[in-house]
């Protein structure tokens, strides 16, 4: 055989030359070590949702599905009623009364928290000085404990003392019953939760007015589009996503609401004020023999509302996301 046809001798593998295989180990090795890092932080926030949201669920829905008493509640032997509960709520009398409140009272605030914060969303926009000054006083009833926002609301409508009824006594008008008139105390505490919710409005609105180029509205700007052109054809369309969100945000934390109308009302008088949140903590805590059952499942039914809204949401942004 001649020397050009002769195999040339194989190299001992050494440290500058790996063995065959060695790249695809080291790979393998790395994408494990990968894994575990990705499931070392996946597993506190699990055990976070576990613990702080599946297992609440899991124990209120368990809860509207039994005959619970003060007695069986400790010792755990409530028997199973299956639907019983929620058909106890449909037939009772509030049910209707507190559905209305519940609408009113969120579609209301909804409404005039956005439309007040994208008022001042728009105002801000535009740079000038003490604009970020004046921002963050519009942060105070955001930032503020909401026992303390609800405590100084009813203090300003209380009706022999209140600053409201002594300011319109200056114009001579009698004093209003605005948190004991069946009349007014919902609309009392729709006013009190607008103003509480105005700020989160207006800081999600102007973080999306920030965000939209402003060469957009320069080049429109010279093809002629007046103020309210250039706001329907670019701001409201440009803005619809972080719209989208901060109404469903809204929508989650309005159905929810109890601190405010339960300091300022307790949902009364005559039960003029009372929503699902209030009524499910009337029931379950707010009388001498509690009704855990249908309390549950009253806070059950804001649940599954809040999740409709949450799916119409995923489904809009995925119909925005395929145009």
């Amino acid at each position: 055989m001649s020397r050009l046809t002769q195999a040339p001798p194989r190299r001992p593998a050494t440290a500058d030359a790996p063995a065959p295989g060695g790249g695809g180990r080291r790979r393998a090795a790395t994408f494990r070590s990968e894994q575990w890092a990705a499931w070392g932080f996946l597993l506190p926030i699990g055990a976070y949702l576990l613990a702080f949201y599946a297992y609440p669920l899991y124990r209120n829905l368990e809860l509207s599905l039994r005959d619970y008493t003060v007695r069986s509640f400790v010792r755990g032997d409530a028997p199973f009623v299956g639907p019983a509960n929620y058909l106890k709520v449909l037939d009772d009398p509030t049910f209707g009364p507190a559905l209305g409140h519940t609408v009113v009272f969120t579609v209301v605030s909804l409404a005039f928290q956005f439309a007040i914060g994208l008022a001042l969303a728009l105002f801000f926009a535009g740079d000038f000085r003490l604009s970020a000054t004046l921002r963050a006083l519009f942060l105070v009833p955001w930032l503020l404990p909401l026992i303390v926002s609800s405590s100084t609301w009813a203090w300003m409508l209380n009706s022999d003392s209140g600053v409201v009824n002594a300011a319109l006594g200056l114009f001579g008008v009698a004093p209003v019953n605005w948190l004991t008139s069946p009349d007014r105390s919902l609309w009392s505490v729709i006013v009190a939760n607008i103003w509480i919710g105005v700020p989160f409005n207006l800081v999600v609105l102007h973080s999306g007015l920030r965000a939209i180029n402003p060469v957009i509205y320069e080049a429109a700007a010279l093809d002629g589009a007046t103020g309210w052109q250039r706001f329907r054809h670019i701001t409201l369309p440009l803005l619809r996503p972080v719209s989208a969100i901060t109404l469903l945000l809204g929508l989650v934390y309005t159905l929810k609401v109890f601190d405010i109308i339960w300091i300022m009302t307790r949902g009364g008088p005559s039960g003029s004020s009372t929503t699902f949140a209030t009524w499910s903590y009337r029931l379950g805590f707010g009388n001498p023999v509690p009704s855990f059952g249908p309390g549950a499942a009253v806070g059950n039914l804001l649940i599954v509302v809040a999740l409709v809204f949450g799916l119409l949401y995923i489904r809009f942004q995925r119909r925005r996301d395929l145009a």
